[in-house]
This record gives structure tokens, C-alpha cells and sequence, in this order.
């Protein structure tokens, strides 16, 4: 059975990636996940917020240093902060990077141009096989057009590409009023892969305490729905990569996220659930279904239910709906 796949021009050994989370914050990490059959990691991802501490902290030694003498402008001594920070982030991914023969991608979180470009040429330095922006933006100004929301996504990906030579992924928000357009033009934009989609974590509210809770879940196997709708309308209208993540519970995600057209599947999820070895159980289950379907290759199989090319997308995403609302109907109460 052949499993391996291309992710953003690069060869896998299969289209199983573990996705940027805990489970890649150490380089035992990293070689674990690779140790349990994963196609690449995505390492956990560096914040925007991170780097602008890291500048203000540099900032504050270097006008120090104008009260000495010269020569410290150019020594910058590391906090403790800047160990777990920026740094840090760059020794671990050279060590994973060199202690695995997987693809390791670097991960950018933020909403701003700022430092992204500098940090991802950094990161390429330090031996990423490609870097993913985790354009992580829920707009709370009212203020704020759609347009310079989208804006704002190609421009972060047009200073880091021209900053690297190394590919460039995009991870998706699904809240776009036009997500199809929005792909197609940070496509058009260059980004050899997009993510769909980034998953929001909302804060839930306490009744009894009065407070916001601010804890993370892990994503369920209905939430693949989405994503697997945009994969299918996508796959005829892109060039670029496309990468599925959230909602993987099981094989049977993998398959549909493959069938609907996506070119590796991402999860995080399920490795924390269920322990980094739970990869070798996903892949199995892949194999297991591909011998019984007569499949040979994952190529085969991969986009048999994408949408073609000339199909309305609009018109077809209408005709399951209603076909979906009557279908409910007659469950429900019975043909009419």
C-alpha cells in the first residue's frame, strides 16, 4: 500500500501531519511523533505576541546601555523570559529538525505584519522544511471592514515570502464572507498551501463563579464538516496545497478529508487524546480501507468527491442543503 503524498511540493511518506500543539514543545516530541509514523510535524507555534516582548525587552537593554558605554548596544543577555520565548523556539526547531528525517514546519501565530518576516527567515535558517501562518484573527472592531481583514492576511504572507524561499502555508479562519474568493487570492498571492480551517477558542461563561473560563477542548469528529465542505469546492479552484485539520477522531476522517480532496490531513486533537502511538492506528485504518476498496495509492482516491471544475459551487452547496433539510423532514415526521 502506498501511502506517500506531496504537502506543499514536499514528499511525505504519508498525508498524516501532526499539527502545531504541546506535543511538539521538546525535541523528544518531535521524535516521538515521528517515531509513531507521522508524515511531518508542524511545530507548536511561535506568538506574535512572543516577539514583541522579546523587541521591547531589547529595547529597554539597549537604552540602558546608553547610560554605559557603547559596547552594550550590541549584548543583548537572555531573560528568562527570552528562553521560553523566541529563542528557544529557534534552538528547538534546528535540534528537531536535525534529529528527525521528517519534514518539521515552523508556526507563526499573530494578526499584524510586524516581525513575522525577520522570524520566518530565522526559522527557514533554522532548518523548517516550510512555514505555516496561523493567521489567528477574530475581528472585535466594528469598525473594521472585511476587506482590510482580508488585506491584512496578504500582506503577512507577502512580507514573509519575501523574506523565505522555503514554501509558505496559510491557515485559514473559516469566517470569511467570501472564503472561496479569500482562497483564491492568497493562492493567486502565492501561498503554496492553505490549512482549513484555524479553530476558535472561545471563552464559555460560568454562572455560579461569574467569570470567564478560558479552557482549551479538544475538537470532536462533527466538526470536520466544515472544513470538508471547503476542501471539496476547493480542490478544482487552487493550486496551492491543501491541508485539513479539526475535527479527526478516527480513520474515517482521514478518508474523507482524502476523498473530498485534501492533500494531508492534520490533527492534534486525537494525538492528545489518545497518545502520540494513536498515528500508527490512524494509518492503519487508512490501509485497512484502501485494501477493501481496491485502492493501491492514496493518489487514487484522493478528490473522488471534490466538486469539478465546472460545477456552480453556490448552486451545488443549495442542492445538498435542501436536500439535507428534506431528508430531516422525512426522518422526522415521515414523507409528506
Amino acid at each position: 500500500m502506498e501511502l506517500s503524498t506531496r504537502y506543499l511540493g514536499i514528499t511525505l511518506n504519508n498525508p498524516l501531519v501532526a499539527s502545531a500543539s504541546p506535543l511538539s514543545q521538546t525535541v523528544d516530541g518531535v521524535r516521538r511523533l515521528a517515531d509513531c509514523g507521522v508524515g511531518a510535524v508542524v511545530l507548536y507555534s511561535l506568538f506574535e505576541e512572543q516577539l514583541q516582548r522579546e523587541a521591547e525587552q531589547n529595547a529597554q537593554l539597549a537604552e540602558a546601555g546608553t547610560e554605559s558605554f557603547a559596547e552594550s548596544l550590541t549584548y543583548f543577555p537572555r531573560t528568562a523570559e527570552q528562553d521560553h520565548g523566541p529563542r528557544r523556539y529557534l534552538s528547538l526547531l534546528e535540534r528537531a529538525a536535525a534529529a528527525v528525517t521528517i519534514p518539521v514546519i515552523g508556526s507563526l501565530n499573530g494578526i499584524t505584519p510586524g516581525s513575522w518576516a525577520r522570524y520566518a527567515r530565522s526559522m527557514q535558517d533554522a532548518g523548517a522544511a516550510a512555514i505555516e501562518l496561523n493567521i489567528y484573527s477574530l475581528p472585535g472592531d466594528p469598525h473594521a471592514t472585511g476587506r482590510d481583514v482580508e488585506q491584512r492576511h496578504l500582506d503577512i504572507l507577502a512580507w514573509v515570502k519575501d523574506s523565505v524561499t522555503v514554501p509558505v502555508a496559510v491557515k485559514l479562519s473559516p469566517y470569511f464572507s467570501a472564503t472561496g474568493e479569500m482562497a483564491r487570492r492568497l493562492d493567486a498571492a502565492g501561498a503554496e498551501g492553505l490549512v482549513l480551517f484555524n479553530r476558535f477558542l472561545q471563552p464559555d461563561v460560568d454562572p455560579e463563579t461569574l467569570t470567564m473560563v478560558r479552557t482549551p477542548s479538544l475538537s470532536t469528529a462533527a466538526e470536520c464538516r466544515l472544513p470538508l465542505t471547503w476542501i471539496a469546492l476547493l480542490r478544482s479552484q487552487v493550486g496551492a496545497s491543501l491541508a485539513a485539520t479539526t475535527g479527526v477522531e478516527s480513520a474515517t476522517e482521514v478518508i474523507k478529508y482524502l476523498l473530498a480532496g485534501a492533500d494531508v490531513v492534520m490533527t492534534a486533537s486525537a494525538l492528545l487524546r489518545h497518545s502520540p502511538e494513536y498515528a500508527a492506528v490512524l494509518l492503519d485504518g487508512l490501509r485497512e480501507w484502501m485494501g477493501r476498496k481496491g485502492f493501491t495509492t492514496v493518489d487514487e482516491l484522493r478528490g473522488m468527491l471534490a466538486v469539478p471544475a465546472d460545477i456552480d459551487g453556490t448552486a451545488r452547496e443549495r442542492a445538498d442543503y435542501v436536500s439535507t433539510i428534506q431528508s430531516a423532514d422525512t426522518a422526522a415526521y415521515g414523507p409528506w
